[in-house]
């Protein structure tokens, strides 16, 4: 180096003493400026070599999408360790101040418009022709109000008649009554319906409760008067539509009025059995014949079981022994000289309520103006909006053909496209690596034979006829052996549950997706979201060790005060105007959230383990960790005051910052100053 300097500089003039001192000089100069060159150079590689192993940025559509829909719902003006449910949710939940709601129904209306696209553009002579007829018929309003009440007279003559609109039979109390609970799944006394027993072997049983009463009110509640009134012109436009007389109809519905008000006065409410420890009592078919002998039950109980084998003998559990009594009496002290005409009435006008949504619009908008007036009456603001119909004729169809619709939901959701027989099994696997594992649904193509289901001439019939068969099919999944696709919810509802009884979690498929879950979202937004989901299903397997008792090993004072101190910090955080909580009531639900947040970030660290190359979203400045609280809020969010009086969880804003306030690791990654609401002073370590 030193050869090339001589070449490229001559020696000026002066000493060789002072020429050598300017040349040393010269070659560390530059010798210094080549090193801090090489040194630049290196550190610029050093920088993008690290900068590529870490986070990349996901630019796919639906990470787009999510970064779209984050800044849409989120608020960015809050500071996240001041509140970080209106940091995630702010703007999403002030839009919803008129009608509260959270993202859970928002994510099940888009599962109801995929339903929808897919049963109008299901391609015709499929395999699930059936299911796209019943749908296309029910949207059919034009010929539904063509056919007008003809269909449900011929319905009412095929039960005998009535003296209201003439051309009656009038067959004994008990054959009517029979036809309608087998045939027309119409229960106007009493309810009855099979259910697995509470303890092994957990057989079905028989059960029989109060009815489900078209009154929802009791006579002792104010504005009773004028609710009977309503209700009492509703059925007098039932009649008249059926082509009945305008005197005879009041007279008829009055004491079907009258009928119902003494069967709501022999009714307990629910809350006041519990109280009395008279929730349910086990008998046998013979001992309720003898205490309510108004009803012959094992011939009624034989039409709507069939083809169970039934006996006198025959175990049933009852949950309102004295209702059925008072019902009994009730029946029996019918005016006698009209005593077949007044239950006939009573019975029919009964169904007819029921059927109003296979019938034609007059039906519809009488029931939908008594559904307004008993709104007023009871203090509410009548809704003014009615549910498209659009709604109503997907939630018939997922009634009548859900495992048909389950699946076509799945296969064109989840872009599964299956050749072969329509029994082939559709394999949905979700590799959320949550505790390591992999999580498979599988949905089996069950399409209802087609012999079973007649589309009659009008939708009514048709209606009926899905009816029949759905009760035939509930019966006999009761009696076959269980099968462990037997789910309570359909796969394309938002809800994950965890059944107890059934030892069984359940994750839907239409939770599984976006914004929740997409195999192309960077790995802490599933867990933060989805994989929490999860946890929080198998964390109420613990829920038996936190009540009284239930935890023979634990250091019981230990236990108490961590519960303590979890129900003290929720009471702590202050509600939005208008919103009640009761924090020991809600507070199983609260453990589990907490442990839930806790074993999804274990998770997630495990799988950052084992699976190299994460992934951010673009535009929000969020780190990997960042990204998992904040997918793991955005599932809570809702309405602020959203919190129904029977629901066990805590108002959404609560499920958010009670969890992560006492997660350190969340105050760590947001850099919370200590004392800050989301990283207070004191924590609770229950799990």
């Amino acid at each position: 180096m030193s050869l090339n300097f001589e070449v490229f500089f001559s020696p000026p003039q002066g000493s060789r003493e002072e020429w050598s001192c300017r040349r040393a000089l010269l070659k560390w100069g530059l010798t210094s400026t080549l090193l801090l060159s090489l040194i630049l150079v290196f550190s610029v590689l050093l920088f993008y070599t690290f900068h590529s192993c870490g986070p990349r940025t996901c630019e796919s559509p639906v990470c787009l999408e999510l970064v779209e829909s984050y800044l849409t719902m989120g608020n960015a003006s809050v500071l996240p360790c001041t509140d970080f449910f209106s940091f995630v949710c702010g703007n999403l939940t002030s839009g919803w101040a008129n009608e509260p709601r959270n993202i859970l129904q928002v994510l099940k209306e888009k599962n109801q418009n995929q339903l929808r696209r897919i049963l109008v553009s299901w391609p015709p002579d499929s395999a699930e022709e059936k299911t796209v007829r019943f749908y296309k018929a029910c949207m059919d309003t034009d010929a539904i109000d063509a056919s007008g009440a003809e269909p449900l007279i011929q319905v009412i003559e095929e039960l005998g008649g009535w003296c209201i609109s003439g051309n009656q039979t009038l067959p004994d109390f008990n054959h009517t009554l029979k036809l309608l609970m087998s045939q027309y799944g119409n229960f106007p006394f009493f309810k009855a319906y099979l259910r697995p027993q509470p303890s092994p072997p957990h057989m079905p049983v028989i059960q029989i409760d109060q009815p489900e009463f078209q009154i929802p009110f009791r006579p002792d509640q104010k504005n009773y008067p004028e609710i009977l009134r309503a209700y009492l012109s509703y059925l007098q436009q039932l009649g008249t539509l059926l082509g009945g007389d305008q005197k005879v109809v009041l007279e008829h519905a009055s004491i079907s009025i009258s009928i119902t008000s003494n069967l709501l006065l022999a009714a307990k409410p629910l809350d006041q059995r519990k109280r009395e420890g008279k929730l349910s009592q086990e008998t046998t078919i013979a001992q309720l014949q003898e205490v309510a002998p108004s009803i012959d039950w094992l011939p009624c109980l034989r039409a709507i079981f069939s083809p169970m084998i039934l006996s006198p003998s025959q175990p049933i559990i009852i949950h309102d022994l004295e209702y059925l009594r008072g019902m009994s009496q009730v029946i029996g002290q019918t005016p006698k000289d009209r005593y077949r005409d007044y239950l006939q009435s009573h019975m029919i006008l009964q169904l007819v309520s029921t059927l109003v949504p296979a019938l034609d619009s007059h039906f519809q908008n009488a029931q939908r103006n008594l559904s307004q007036k008993l709104q007023e009456l009871a203090g509410q603001s009548p809704i003014t909006f009615s549910i498209p119909r659009w709604k109503k004729c997907i939630e018939e169809t997922g009634t009548f053909f859900e495992p048909t619709l389950g699946a076509m939901f799945v296969q064109e959701t989840f872009n599964f496209h299956i050749p072969g027989r329509p029994s082939d099994c559709i394999s949905v696997t979700v590799r959320l690596l949550l505790w390591a594992a992999v999580v498979h649904q599988c949905v089996y193509l069950y399409f209802v034979p087609p012999s079973q289901i007649n589309f009659g001439p009008s939708f009514l019939q048709t209606f009926l006829s899905c009816s029949r068969v759905l009760r035939e099919r509930t019966v006999r999944g009761f009696l076959e052996p269980p099968s462990s696709y037997s789910w309570k919810i359909s796969p394309w509802e938002v809800n994950a549950y965890y059944s107890m009884s059934d030892n069984v979690a359940v994750f839907p498929a239409g939770l599984l997706q976006p914004p929740f879950f997409s195999p192309d979202y960077p790995r802490a937004v599933n867990f933060g979201a989805t994989g929490s989901v999860m946890a929080r299903e198998l964390m109420h397997i613990f829920n038996q060790y936190l009540v009284p008792g239930g935890c023979q090993a634990c250091d019981i004072p230990t236990l108490h005060g961590e519960l303590l101190c979890l129900q003290q910090h929720y009471e702590s955080f202050s509600l939005p105007a208008g919103s009640t909580f009761n924090s020991s009531h809600a507070l199983l639900e609260n453990a589990a959230d907490i442990g839930a947040l806790v074993i999804a970030m274990q998770a997630y660290r495990k799988g950052q383990q084992k699976h190299k190359g994460e992934t951010i979203l673009p535009s929000l400045g969020l780190s990997p960790y960042q990204l998992f609280y904040r997918s793991y809020a955005q599932v809570m969010c809702g309405s602020p005051n959203l919190q129904h009086a029977l629901d066990l969880h805590s108002p959404p804003i609560l499920r958010v910052h009670g969890p992560l306030s006492i997660t350190p690791t969340f105050a760590r990654y947001f850099n919370c100053p200590r004392g800050t609401p989301m990283n207070p002073g004191r924590r609770c370590q229950l799990w």
